[in-house]
């Protein structure tokens, strides 16, 4: 409780706020269904717009200069008219002047706080945002410039410590713990909104916005992906992979930057709250990879994606990364085998939950593996299986059974079931005889009964072989016994000589 304290400071955001504006696509908000941002439902007092427009028709011929964050002269925001109020020869003009105000930073700490001038730059960024999503001009590239400089100012900030830099904690559910919302997100989304509709917009020509959208810019993106904030790494996530399409330029850069993200948190810190999100976009590069696979991507999925299974908080990103990791597969199937032993080297002794999220995982690389390739790696393979179905957990029991209801799976078994029926015959054997749950019961003898039904010869000669290690195992457990008896006996006697000497 007190890191939260420290963290959200005077006002926690409520859950109502979080979806009170969800921009393209995002939250409930009015603007989700209509295609565009609406100023309709502006509530600052303009006075007489024709006036003010009159006013400041002359100050609109002289550009103004760089857009910096700066200090409110007491609080007081010009409030400027509305594009549709001055001719179209000032409209480049009065949009460097509304970028300016848009520059000016507030505190969200208290939400009665300059109220008034707040909402002035709430509507002053609605503005920006629907003049770029109408494409009524082509904006200049002075212009672009001191709006990426704008927004850099807006988003670009120093992120509130995370909840486990105050406590220690491990890593929690999202689900069991409200997250941490920003505060200023009312400003925040608005100008996340209009970089995602400049960097979209047909009008945006690469060759000059690659000059402001260039590798600095990326990185402190990518930065922001650590945001406590889910409403802030879905406006991101959006963004980036946009960027991703728009700028083929950038692309190399954009997976070496995502890469070295992963190698820190896998090696160092295993702490960051935008790796699904970043997975999420890596899901859709690697669906357009071209064939055949650059050496490149292989090294990315041995190196960063396999490993991403060794750290505690894989359940909070699993869904996404075994997506990708599926994608390699299936484009490729020859990676078959190197995916499914890079799953057994990662595979946790001791924590339940991940053993059934790496058999949901296998599965589904297994549907993709062709018949050479599961054969390289299904003796150690159905060994780890092996040792999950006898499994005390019921759970990992369970789900491992469940790999006999997918047909590829039954039809890679009984192409190769002179090998694997040997080595899980045990395993069936000894959860028929003494498993405790039922259903792992139930299940282990369906299996088996597939397996009779399949090849009922080598069936019989397993159990034979079975039976007969048995038999052995029994033999050696009663000659331990015999051995520890006599030696019992020998003690018993050296004791009895011992105590008639001393007397």
């Amino acid at each position: 409780m007190f890191n939260k304290i420290i963290k959200r400071g005077h006002r926690k955001v409520s859950k109502s706020d979080s979806n009170e504006t969800g921009l393209y696509g995002y939250g409930t908000s009015a603007y989700q269904n209509s295609g565009s941002v609406s100023t309709s439902n502006v509530t600052v007092n303009h006075a007489s717009r024709t006036a003010i427009a009159s006013s400041v028709a002359n100050s609109l011929q002289h550009p103004v200069g760089p857009a910096t964050a700066a200090a409110l002269p007491a609080g007081i925001i010009e409030i400027l008219p509305s594009f549709r109020d001055v001719p179209v020869s000032d409209r480049q003009n009065l949009f460097l002047r509304k970028l300016q105000i848009c520059c000016f930073l507030f505190d969200f700490s208290d939400t009665l706080k300059s109220a008034k001038e707040k909402e002035t730059k709430r509507q002053t960024l609605l503005e920006l945002v629907e003049f770029i999503q109408s494409g009524s001009g082509k904006i200049t590239e002075t212009v672009q410039e001191e709006m990426i400089r704008m927004i850099s100012i807006n988003i670009f900030r120093c992120l509130p410590p995370a909840s486990h830099e105050n406590t220690g904690a491990e890593n929690t559910d999202p689900e069991e713990d409200d997250p941490y919302l920003e505060p200023s997100w009312p400003h925040l989304q608005i100008v996340y909104e209009l970089l995602l509709r400049y960097v979209v917009s047909s009008d945006t020509d690469t060759k000059i916005a690659k000059q402001y959208i260039d590798h600095s810019f990326v990185l402190k993106l990518l930065d922001l992906f650590d945001s406590e904030d889910p409403r802030e790494r879905e406006y991101l996530k959006t963004i980036l992979h946009r960027i991703y399409g728009k700028f083929m330029v950038h692309r190399p850069f954009i997976r070496k930057a995502i890469n070295n993200i992963f190698y820190r948190f896998i090696f160092e810190t295993e702490r960051h709250s935008g790796i699904g999100e970043l997975l999420e976009i890596l899901g859709s590069i690697i669906n357009g990879f071209a064939l055949p696979m650059k050496e490149e991507h292989k090294l990315f999925l041995v190196r960063a994606l396999i490993p991403l299974h060794k750290p505690k908080s894989i359940a909070l990103y699993h869904q996404q990364l075994s997506y990708c990791i599926t994608q390699f597969v299936e484009k490729d199937y020859k990676l078959a085998d190197t995916v499914i032993r890079g799953l057994l080297k990662y595979w946790p002794v001791t924590n339940c939950q991940k053993e059934v999220l790496y058999l949901g995982e296998l599965e589904e690389v297994l549907e993709a593996t062709q018949s050479a390739e599961f054969q390289r790696c299904m003796v150690p393979l159905f060994r780890q299986i092996g040792r999950c179905l006898n499994s005390s957990h019921f759970q990992v029991a369970e789900r491992a059974l469940f790999l006999w209801n997918n047909d590829h799976i039954v039809s890679l078994i009984a192409q190769n079931r002179n090998v694997i029926f040997p080595i899980i015959f045990e395993a069936l054997e000894k959860n028929i005889r003494s498993h405790w749950n039922q259903a792992v019961h139930g299940l282990t003898a369906n299996v088996q009964k597939m397996f009779l039904e399949m090849d009922s010869e080598l069936y019989e000669e397993c159990q034979k072989q079975y039976l007969e290690k048995e038999a052995r195992a029994q033999e050696l457990e009663e000659q331990r016994e015999l051995t520890w008896k006599r030696l019992e006996a020998v003690a018993a006697e050296s004791g009895e000589e011992d105590m008639v000497m001393a007397n």
